[in-house]
């Protein structure tokens, strides 16, 4: 393999990984863009063997998205809706969200994990309540809720400081904040894409009040429209910086692009290959995070499973009412059962761990 490795002008990067010494920028530019592939997932799944083996994990959980309504307008968004009344808009009831819990009683749920819109209008008790009272019904269930996006809006919309925001959502229950709304760091794409929702400064900035008040949370990057891959791998980088600071990002969860019904329809979706290599080079440019998670979701359950060998140790978990993606055109399941998730991993070649949202291992 050194041989090979030599022949592609990788064996420097492969020495650095074998010395723990850090990736550049420019290495992980070069690991984009080099011709082959196959290569380069064998050195992120050598990095991904070097801390799990062949474990790969999931959950259990219930993914719920309590309201569409958005005053943002992100040019990839197939979700959002700007206000109430518009076609396809909508907002639960407190009752309506806490059913979806209550229907499950029988159901070994480990956590709910709640996105939304960036609803104008609906009061910070609603949140709170909303929080509160799944609690009430499943004292046991973990609670990651509302993105640094999320966070941002209520402390701006209710006049709040963000940590304020965070420690009243703590107190009634949350315990953790999902990664979503990172997109791309790069200001030039963000202004572009998402100009008028927290900057990722402030996303990260947020995330790192998380850290500081104990809760370990999740990051993500959204690739494959209009970014250049060396803001790809700057958006890694800053990631790893971020991590080096507070400790408390769990897993990286790059989020591939889906075109369909949003404002950025002509652009083509980014392929298994693309996919594949951006896992890869999360693996290898990411060394501090644990833990590169391919959501199932977005890659594909099939690009998932191939994802196991380019530097993936996690597919998320039964998700089951997830409405984001599959509103912008994926066609994966709604849904999978633990029990099809252990048969994708193990068809995969892999040991199939149920997890919980703090990594923790769930007993069958």
């Amino acid at each position: 393999m050194r041989t090979r490795l030599r022949a592609a002008g990788l064996l420097d990067i492969a020495e650095k990984l074998d010395t723990r010494q850090r990736l550049s920028a420019e290495d992980g530019l070069r690991l984009f863009e080099h011709p082959d592939l196959r290569l380069v997932g064998w050195l992120a799944n050598r990095e991904r063997e070097r801390r799990h083996g062949d474990r790969t994990f999931y959950n259990y959980n219930l993914r719920l998205e309590v309201t569409n309504v958005c005053q943002a307008s992100c040019l990839f968004c197939s979700f959002a809706r700007l206000q109430e009344g518009q076609p396809g808009a909508y907002t639960m009831s407190l009752e309506q969200a806490w059913d979806k819990v209550r229907s499950r009683d029988g159901q070994a749920l480990t956590e709910v994990h709640i996105v939304n819109g960036l609803h104008p209008d609906l009061p910070f008790s609603y949140y709170k309540d909303l929080l509160a009272g799944f609690k009430r019904i499943r004292p046991d269930i973990t609670l990651k809720a509302f993105t640094a996006v999320e966070i941002a809006f209520f402390a701006d919309l209710y006049g709040m400081t963000d940590e304020q925001v965070l420690r009243e959502l703590m107190a009634v229950g949350l315990e953790s904040i999902p990664g979503g709304g990172a997109e791309i760091f790069a200001e030039r794409v963000r202004r572009k894409i998402a100009h008028d929702k927290a900057d990722a400064d402030r996303y990260l900035a947020i995330h790192a009040i998380a850290h500081r008040l104990g809760m370990k949370t999740n990051v993500t990057m959204l690739f494959g429209h209009i970014e250049r891959l060396d803001e790809r791998v700057d958006h890694m980088v800053r990631v790893r910086e971020a991590q080096d600071a507070t400790g408390g990002f769990q897993a990286f969860i790059p989020l591939a692009f889906h075109p369909d019904n949003n404002q950025m329809r002509k652009l083509p979706a980014p392929t298994a290959a693309d996919t594949l290599r951006t896992i890869a080079v999360s693996r290898l440019v990411i060394d501090n995070v644990d833990h590169i998670k391919a959501f199932w979701i977005a890659t594909g359950v099939s690009v998932a499973q191939a994802a196991l060998w380019f530097g993936a140790d996690d597919l998320d978990g039964t998700v089951q009412e997830e409405r984001i993606y599959h509103m912008a055109g994926s066609d994966t399941p709604d849904t999978l059962t633990t029990s099809q998730l252990r048969f994708l991993v193990e068809r995969a070649g892999r040991t199939p761990l149920e997890r919980d949202t703090m990594y923790n291992l769930v007993e069958a």
